[in-house]
């Protein structure tokens, strides 16, 4: 007589999901010393080497050793998260505005850790826990949104940083998204790169293989920072490529409008997609 088996027991968990569960439990077991250590020892170092007597100082190549430092400490926070950077491109040597697509908060901390800029970044950054405060110590730019004021205060800023040789970096889509697409960019940010007379270099973030993980490391529908940040410490390990387009020089593009339209097609362009919609 033939019987039929038994049903699988619900309750218990599939073998891949278990599996999976496992594997990032293993991954939390060596990352969070890593974290730790990190925070706790490396960075202490790090802002103790952060003084008025080497924030003059520069490397045989002549970059700043303050700046090679920062980068150094940047690269070392993608590998706790099991970031392998990768590189393509040239960044622009001299003042600049980098512009690049946004997906999480981790864009700052790549770039970073290629090339020394102060950012852009919305006020509520301040506010989140360890991040807000490195922010701050990277010469950020905080904007509230929303607000004119300071936005007209944001632009002040760039203008004088980007005339006094020093690089901007910024986010032109105003802020993150799913990862599925690169969004408008906003033309105003670019009128302090043509009133500095200083080049646009579009830098295209890419995580994972041909930026096949661009959803796993943008925010997921209400999701906070600290989870994001909690979510990704226990994600796998995958590549994350920063890279470095062609500059577009004073005078390549008419405008800031035309400036912010180029920018983004060659960003677009990196990853493999549709231009889309037009700078806002």
């Amino acid at each position: 007589m033939n019987r039929t088996p038994p049903p699988p027991d619900a309750a218990a968990p599939a073998p891949a999901a278990s599996r999976t569960v496992q594997a990032r439990a293993v991954r939390y077991a060596y990352r969070v010393p890593m974290l730790l250590w990190h925070l706790l020892v490396d960075l202490p170092l790090l802002l103790l080497a952060l003084n008025p007597l080497t924030g003059g100082l520069r490397l045989a190549g002549g970059e700043r050793l303050d700046h090679r430092l920062i980068r150094a400490w940047s690269a070392g926070l993608m590998r706790v998260f099991g970031f392998r950077l990768r590189r393509s491109g040239t960044p622009v040597p001299a003042a600049a505005l980098f512009v690049a697509n946004h997906v999480s908060w981790v864009d700052i901390v790549a770039l970073h850790s290629q090339r020394m800029m102060g950012f852009v970044a919305k006020k509520e950054i301040s506010r989140w826990p360890l991040v807000g405060w490195l922010a701050s110590r990277g010469e950020t730019i905080f904007h509230q949104r929303g607000s004119q004021e300071s936005l007209g205060g944001v632009l002040h800023e760039m203008l004088a940083r980007l005339r006094g040789g020093h690089s901007v970096g910024v986010f032109p889509e105003g802020r993150t998204r799913d990862g599925r697409s690169v969004g408008p960019f906003h033309a105003r940010i670019f009128l302090a790169a043509v009133e500095a007379g200083v080049a646009v270099q579009p830098v295209a973030l890419r995580y994972g293989d041909r930026a096949s993980a661009q959803t796993v490391v943008a925010f997921h529908p209400g999701e906070s920072f600290l989870g994001n940040f909690l979510r990704l410490l226990g994600e796998p390990a995958r590549s994350a490529e920063v890279a470095f387009l062609a500059p577009i020089a004073p005078g390549d593009a008419d405008g800031r409008r035309r400036i912010a339209e180029v920018a983004r097609q060659r960003i677009v362009a990196a990853m493999g997609g549709d231009p889309g919609p037009p700078a806002a």
